[in-house]
């Protein structure tokens, strides 16, 4: 008979941990007991000893690389790679305290041809900021924002302009952009979820006049905040300098375009005056990308 009292395996507890102290979700929680797992099974091969608590206290720098090789060695990309380690440095700093995980620089995006941020990487980096955040309603807060700027190619002042006027949520949402023009953008389901999932943690009164997004203290959120923690994600992450708030806009765009979307219809989307500025916004010739898109892509 198993022996009931025996203390369940470290990547169990610290999945305890993340879901019930820190309120993660159901998709992170199950992401990052994996990547603990991952881990023991690989330091007990490479040291040939089983792990307790006491062992991960000396895992080293180098120990980490040998890790990211290995999962290199699997197909995991620089995005993905350094989400890993993100991962592994909050178990090491769960198991021994914080400051336990060794300190090293994450595997680094290749600088080039200014690009957008690929679905991953714009996932990987909402995620990131979101889980930086002690406090449930700040989490929740960054993930909504961060969600609503990629999908649905909000500027950052059009998503912290909104007001609690917007709630209930419907499929689109009215914004106001520059020069006081309105238009009307579709909301995603994630995007609906994760803003009304904030909307319920938030601890201030939700009323129609007040901002949508609040800061610690309950007035309206600094976008020079979102800036910083989005800086500080793409540093962990190993992203280009250029994944910015605003880039998260920008790859809206080109992945709409990249998928077929109509240019005038994507005007009307980012509230642009006039199709020129569409098309110098997303940085090539459209009719150029869709060539490119449609004679290189399968399904094109």
């Amino acid at each position: 008979m198993s022996d009931l009292s025996a203390p369940l395996p470290l990547p169990v507890q610290w999945s305890v941990h993340l879901a019930r102290d820190r309120r993660r979700s159901e998709h992170t929680v199950r992401a990052y007991r994996a990547t603990a797992e991952r881990l023991l099974a690989f330091l007990g091969t490479h040291w040939g000893a089983e792990l307790d608590r006491a062992a991960l206290s000396r895992v080293t720098a180098g120990d980490l690389r040998a890790y990211l090789a290995h999962r290199r060695g699997n197909g995991l990309s620089n995005a993905s790679a350094a989400r890993e380690l993100s991962a592994v440095r909050g178990f090491l700093d769960w198991a021994g305290g914080v400051g336990a995980a060794p300190r090293m620089k994450g595997p680094r995006v290749k600088k080039g041809v200014p690009r957008p941020i690929s679905p991953d990487e714009a996932v990987a980096l909402a995620t990131d900021v979101m889980e930086e955040s002690d406090e449930p309603w700040v989490a929740a807060r960054d993930w909504a924002v961060l969600l609503l700027l990629y999908g649905a190619g909000l500027r950052i002042g059009e998503a912290l302009g909104l007001t609690g006027a917007v709630l209930p949520l419907g499929e689109t949402l009215r914004v106001t952009g520059k020069r006081d023009r309105t238009r009307i953008v579709p909301l995603l389901p994630p995007v609906r979820a994760a803003i009304e999932d904030y909307a319920a943690r938030v601890p201030w009164p939700m009323t129609r006049d007040a901002p949508l997004f609040r800061g610690v203290r309950g007035g309206a959120l600094d976008g020079g905040i979102v800036r910083t923690r989005v800086r500080a994600a793409r540093a962990r992450l190993g992203l280009s300098e250029r994944t910015t708030p605003h880039a998260l806009r920008h790859s809206f765009a080109t992945h709409l375009l990249g998928r077929g979307a109509d240019l005038r219809a994507l005007q009307e989307l980012l509230g642009h005056a006039s199709l020129s500025s569409t098309q110098v916004y997303t940085g090539v010739d459209a009719a150029h990308l869709l060539d490119v898109y449609r004679a290189a892509h399968p399904r094109g």
